[in-house]
């Protein structure tokens, strides 16, 4: 968010954490994925750009306990059910002209995993990240990725801080935007 403000983007950001957002940013905060769902899909249909870096959960409880669960009643089965898939969803929504950003955190066979939910997701470019690897993706101060578009080769971008990140992520939607303009569908 602070590196499409720093380039003059008007800028809505949808998220969990929203004191941690960066000045001159429209704010949505939300709790829950279900919440994350609506309001990118009120937001998205008339951006430009979307860019899904949240790492939602992919599964929730089918049931939440109303009150605290204890011992005494021994080890609680816990059902899981998928989440909402907000980035297919927006892939198969999206107008044209529109540029979608998903994000891939992987720990294995990270090249085919990309370039695959790439494709799945009907976004235009996906950026991924190997987390296994020493100081990339969570609860780091640094990243590398890999960048990958439908219609152009892999950039990657070696170890260094997520703001340069963000920028090398930037830098590759304007040049998707360059590529596409003109064309009859993008």
């Amino acid at each position: 968010a602070a590196a499409a403000a720093r380039r003059g983007a008007s800028v809505v950001l949808v998220t969990t954490q929203p004191g941690s957002a960066p000045g001159g940013v429209e704010v949505v905060a939300v709790e829950t994925a279900a919440q994350m769902e609506r309001a990118v899909g009120e937001a998205a249909p008339a951006s430009d750009v979307v860019v899904m870096a949240a790492a939602v959960a992919d599964f929730r409880p089918v049931q939440v306990a109303g009150e605290k669960l204890k011992k005494a009643a021994g080890v609680p089965e816990i059902v899981l059910e998928p989440t909402p898939d907000i980035l297919a969803g927006l892939g198969a929504a999206k107008p044209e002209g529109q540029t979608l950003v998903g994000f891939a955190a992987e720990t294995t066979d990270v090249a085919a995993n990309a370039q695959a939910k790439l494709v799945a997701k009907g976004a235009d470019l996906l950026v991924a990240n190997d987390v296994s690897a020493e100081g990339v993706g969570f609860e780091h101060a640094t990243n590398a990725v890999v960048i990958y578009a439908v219609d152009a080769e892999p950039v990657e971008v070696a170890l260094t801080g997520k703001d340069r990140v963000a920028d090398a992520v930037f830098d590759a939607v304007v040049a998707r935007r360059l590529r596409c303009a003109g064309s009859p569908r993008t």
